[in-house]
Parts: C-alpha cells; structure tokens; sequence
C-alpha cells in the first residue's frame, strides 16, 4: 500500500462512522480512561462530575465499553501522560441524556466506540449522571513511582 491507502483500508469513504444505540434501560453505564490531574479533579468533585474542557479539548469523549478504556488507560495515559498512570472510570448517566449523542465509531465497530459530548454540553451531561464516578482499573507506566491501591485502584500519595 501507498501513501494513506491503509487509512482507505481502515475507514474506507463509505463507511459508517456511527451506529444506532441498542435498546437501553433508564441508565447507561459509560467508562472513562483518564490521567492522575484529571482524577484528581473528579475527586474533588465528590466524584460526581467531569471538569470542563480545557480550550483545546473540544470535547469529552466518554467510552461505551470496559476494554476500550482499559485499552487507552494502558496503552495511551500509562505511556505518555505526566506522571505514567492510567485510570478506567465507570459510571451512569440518564439513557434520556446519553441517547442525544450519536455512537462515534473510532476503530473497530464492535470495540472503539464513544460519545462526543461536546465542551458546552458537559455542565448538563454532568447533571445527569446518576451515582459517583468510580475508579475501577488502574494501569502504571514503567517509570510511575507513585503507589495505588489495588483493591480501589486510587492514588495512595
């Protein structure tokens, strides 16, 4: 293959980059992979929101399964954020809310799926999660020298 021919392979032209949501009950469980500064801006919420985009985030992009997140949190957060520590989130969001933004597919149809809520939405999607936001998987880089819990899989410095 030459040049961006193996992106015509990957995401050929005609391809759907969206798919219908599945039948859905009165919650929707989202994951979220995410860095140390982030987490920490969760927590300080109580563990009940996302902090706003920064300006070059124009979007949150929470994922619609488990291994996704494990996915980025080990092979993206863990590698390249400061300091090396990925960590999956899980939480609910009321399906009324969730089902207003289209399922984005990024990769694979049937794994690499999220929702692009966009940075001015966040407030609102925030108001609609129901429960806390819970730290279910933790993924340190090589050169992480920080300690975490294994059993919450939380920040212990």
């Amino acid at each position: 293959m030459t040049g961006g021919d193996w992106l015509d392979v990957l995401f050929p032209q005609n391809a759907e980059r969206t798919v219908p949501w599945p039948p859905v009950g009165e919650v929707v469980t989202l994951w979220r992979p995410t860095g140390l500064h982030e987490l920490r801006l969760v927590a300080a919420s109580g563990w009940r929101a996302w902090p706003p985009r920064l300006p070059d985030q124009p979007i949150f992009y929470p994922v619609l399964n488990r291994p996704y997140a494990e996915e980025i949190a080990r092979d993206w957060n863990a590698r390249r954020n400061t300091p090396p520590v990925g960590f999956v989130t899980e939480f609910g969001v009321r399906a009324d809310v969730a089902t207003r933004y289209a399922i984005q597919v990024v990769g694979a149809q049937d794994r690499h799926q999220e929702l692009w809520v966009p940075a001015e939405e966040l407030e609102a999607f925030n108001a609609a999660i129901v429960g806390p936001i819970r730290v279910v998987a933790h993924f340190a880089g090589s050169d992480f020298t920080g300690r975490i819990d294994p059993v919450t899989h939380l920040p212990l410095d």
